[in-house]
């Protein structure tokens, strides 16, 4: 059964307990979170090593973007080979290759050559292992009830706002207590640690894509298209959130709004995480997601007017309350719009196109960043294009009414099985005989209208009244009880003229008298 199409007053209430005391959740939500704080710390800790060392900030902030660009561009690739080959054999070579070109960093010395400097990091941007999206395809596996499974997915939306708050904070903190270097040497022991922790799980060195299914056609369609486009909007508000954070920090003269800001807006999106998991919500998954994103444009009006510091503190927490649920419903409705043989490489693509999002969003900011008033509506700019993108694609998005009581949905994670040689031959069998039955009838069908297209023409040359009675006085009990001396028609003759022969038909009348 689809995500998407899920009725999610369905499923019966799920308890955080009874989630996170299922087998495997723990470890594979926490091994995830633990190997996913690279993404957080490794821009943070280049440019602490960069400028530590009397490099120049923009060279670091190259070196920063391009960790972030490579490692989202790679994301389809890895998790279509994740698709076809597992995710033991895509991801251990790769988180083996991220952790190596991390601990060699501090070996180069950032006075080295900046050519080997960038390749490395480049290197290590491509390899980063794909936990995210591998995650998501576990949780079918791991968590076959729908209520259970919709708790999970939201609190791991949730938490990843809270990895680019500690993960920042736990750079910065070693850099400045242990050095530069162990911050890198520490980033890639955690990244080591917490893939080590997913891979070495039962479901992931057991998981394989939709068993027989082998689809090898275009994943792309017009729905996954449009809804990749409407959360790159998503994503470009959140970027564009940063830069305006920045913003008002230099306005006010608060150099910690720019950290406190996107604070508070990923706490308001963990939050919203836990509600929006506590109690089951009504409509479909599609419907979740056009409401959650109108919410999420509404949540950014009251910044436009420029609010005081400690206003901005509390209003960047509606807008987060939805942002979780944006993605978990996009994540929801990929289930429905790719096929069920490559939905990690589906996953892969939303994750792309946040990201694109949040880096177009970063870096329009940055340009508009002396005119406040512009960049204070630049997030709300986003949110509206998202929502009118999915306004408009509302019907590409899947179906969008309910499943009826006499339809019988297919549970997720058991998808179609793809019919066996035997099986066809038996489906093509049935079919001829079918088809030879239907023959058939249709030709004796045929054959009956043929009969009774011949005793119509016969019953039609018996219409006119003189013939039928030629045939009824021919007719033996009829002319049995014809005939008598006196030579003239019996009373049941003269009936018979009486009642059926013209006046005029003489012919008739001597035949029978001759009968008679």
């Amino acid at each position: 059964m689809t995500l998407a199409e899920h009725p999610t007053t369905a499923p019966p209430l799920a308890t955080y307990g009874a989630v996170l005391g299922s087998r495997h959740v723990v470890r594979l939500l926490g091994g995830t979170l633990i190997g996913r704080l690279p993404n957080s710390m490794v821009p943070v800790g280049l440019v602490l090593w960069i400028t530590g060392d009397g490099g120049s900030l923009a060279f670091a902030g190259t070196l920063a973007a391009l960790y972030g660009l490579a490692s989202g561009l790679s994301q389809p690739v890895k998790g279509r080979l994740m698709d076809r080959y597992g995710q033991t054999r895509v991801s251990t070579p790769a988180v083996l290759l991220n952790a190596s070109c991390l601990a060699a960093l501090p070996l180069i010395r950032a006075g080295g050559h900046p050519a080997a400097v960038t390749a490395v990091v480049g290197l290590a941007g491509l390899v980063t292992p794909p936990l995210e999206a591998g995650l998501r395809a576990l949780w079918p596996t791991v968590l076959p009830d729908f209520g259970r499974r919709r708790v999970v997915q939201a609190l791991d939306t949730g938490s990843q706002g809270l990895l680019y708050i500690a993960g920042p904070l736990l750079a910065s903190w070693l850099a400045t207590t242990h050095g530069p270097d162990t911050a890198l040497a520490a980033t890639a022991a955690l990244g080591l640690a917490g893939t080590t922790i997913v891979l070495t799980s039962a479901p992931s060195q057991t998981w394989r894509p939709a068993a027989g299914v082998t689809e090898t056609g275009r994943l792309m369609s017009a729905g996954l298209v449009l809804l990749l486009t409407a959360l790159a909007g998503t994503g470009f508000a959140f970027g564009a959130m940063n830069v305006w954070a920045a913003g008002m920090a230099a306005t006010h003269g608060r150099a910690m709004l720019c950290g406190l800001l996107p604070a508070v807006f990923s706490t308001g999106s963990f939050l919203g995480s836990l509600i929006y998991a506590r109690r089951a919500w009504p409509g479909t998954t599609k419907s979740q997601l056009i409401t959650t994103s109108a919410l999420f444009l509404l949540g950014w009006a009251p910044l436009l007017a420029q609010p005081d510091p400690r206003t901005a503190l509390v209003l960047a927490a509606i807008p987060g309350l939805f942002f979780t649920l944006i993605i978990t419903n996009g994540f929801h409705t990929v289930d429905v719009l790719a096929s069920a043989s490559r939905t990690t490489e589906g996953y892969s693509w939303l994750i792309l196109s946040v990201g694109t999002g949040q880096a177009a969003g970063t870096a329009l900011a940055a340009t508009l960043a002396a005119h406040p008033d512009v960049l204070a509506a630049l997030p709300a700019g986003g949110a509206a294009i998202a929502l009118t993108i999915l306004i408009l694609a509302r019907r590409k998005l899947g179906p969008g009414r309910r499943l009826g009581r006499h339809r019988r949905p297919r549970q997720q994670g058991h998808p179609r099985r793809t019919p066996s040689p035997a099986r066809w031959r038996a489906a093509g069998t049935h079919s001829l005989l079918l088809a030879s039955t239907s023959c058939e009838r249709a030709l004796r069908a045929l054959a009956g209208h043929a009969r009774g297209n011949r005793r119509r023409r016969r019953r039609a040359s018996l219409d006119h009244p003189a013939a039928r009675l030629r045939c009824r006085v021919n007719d033996s009990a009829i002319c049995g009880r014809l005939g008598n001396a006196t030579g003239r028609p019996s009373p049941d003759v003269s009936h018979l003229l009486q009642r059926d022969v013209p006046d005029n038909d003489s012919d008739l009348v001597t035949q029978l008298w001759l009968c008679s």
